[in-house]
């Protein structure tokens, strides 16, 4: 017997494929700024919701898209686990499925995997209503494309996620966060320093002069590891690193009421320091920069910037969206894209533009 929610998604996708008409796929509506702006009629996945097998001894958990992050992450807190990718929660309601769509992860990503590497296993449903699943709910490496994982970060645009399979890990028996006031070249340079030692690193973040990293693992390897950094102790650590993987720390909500436009620079950990115009954070071990651009910085100088440090940079959130959000493509990733698109989505119904606008 098929799945009632399920098959009323399909359903809609149908009709909406046989005239060519553009949806919305909405969950939580929590991530509604990220990529371009949302268009088409609203296909709300909501009601497809609920975990449906959890096994802790597994190191496994399978979901239904459109069950709230919170309550997974409450079931797997019981069990003493965690989604070690840390995604983010920008507001209260943020799904599973678009976590997944979303494709972004926390502070804890350099040292733990992005959102794609825990990805077991999906069931979508394609352009024209086919229920399909890819993966499965074990760990394994095989020869092959790896489907379930292109549709982390593909914004729902090659189809409507139905389900997903997670891999989970155990929650650190500790962790502690030390500080240090420092400048930015030298809190990249620990962080690459400290990142080629064996040390139980989980989390950094750079703002304003102050260094905050985070040590997570066994209590005699986080007193080892303080011991040998030095630092002091950052009270309140767990709601720090929170507000800064929902971007309630102050220079996100600074951001935000200013009117700022917030860049995510992706670049190498080494990079230096660079006057991009605006007020910077950075995290990752110097992997992931925000800047939060004044109103005389060029699209094109942050972007020639990231290229030229080996990486790109994507206009996360911004009051004025003229400006492409995604780095420009090359003419061959341009290419694949299409093709992707051509195949999961023919008609063009789902989600269009919200990654690309061209498609």
């Amino acid at each position: 017997m098929g799945d009632p929610q399920v098959e009323a998604l399909q359903e809609a996708i149908r009709r909406a494929s046989t005239v060519r008409a553009p949806l919305c796929i909405a969950g939580g509506r929590t991530k509604d700024f990220c990529g371009e702006k949302p268009a088409g009629d609203v296909l709300d996945v909501r009601a497809v919701t609920g975990i449906v097998d959890y096994q802790p001894t597994e190191l496994v958990i399978t979901a239904r898209a459109g069950t709230p992050l919170a309550d997974i992450e409450a079931a797997m807190r019981d069990a003493g686990q965690m989604l070690a990718f840390e995604p983010p929660r920008f507001a209260p309601g943020g799904t599973l499925g678009g976590a997944i769509a979303a494709g972004l992860s926390g502070p804890r990503r350099p040292y733990a995997g992005a959102a794609r590497d825990f990805v077991l296993g999906v069931g979508v449903i394609d352009g024209i209503g086919r229920a399909l699943g890819f993966g499965g709910r074990v760990m394994k490496n095989v020869a092959g494309f790896d489907v379930s994982r292109l549709m982390v970060g593909a914004m729902g645009t090659l189809g409507v996620l139905t389900s997903v399979s997670l891999k989970c890990l155990p929650l650190p028996r500790e962790e502690a966060t030390r500080v240090f006031e420092t400048s930015a070249d030298e809190a990249i340079r620990k962080a690459n320093e400290w990142g080629g030692e064996p040390l139980p690193l989980s989390a950094t973040c750079f703002h304003q002069g102050r260094f905050s990293v985070r040590l997570s693992g066994a209590p005699p390897a986080v007193a080892s590891a303080i011991a040998k950094l030095g630092g002091e102790a950052l009270a309140d650590a767990a709601a720090f690193w929170d507000s800064v993987r929902d971007h309630r720390h102050v220079f996100f909500t600074n951001a935000v009421s200013s009117r700022a436009a917030l860049w995510r620079l992706s670049v190498g950990s080494t990079a230096p320091h660079t006057d991009l115009g605006g007020e910077q954070l950075i995290e990752w071990g110097g992997a992931l920069r925000w800047l939060a651009a004044g109103p005389r910085t060029e699209a094109a100088r942050v972007r020639a910037w990231a290229a030229s440090q080996g990486g790109h940079a994507t206009l996360f959130r911004a009051p004025d969206r003229s400006v492409e959000a995604l780095h420009p493509l090359t003419a061959a990733q341009a290419g694949l894209h299409k093709r992707l698109k051509a195949t999961f989505d023919p008609h063009g119904v789902l989600n269009p533009g919200r990654l690309v606008r061209v498609f």
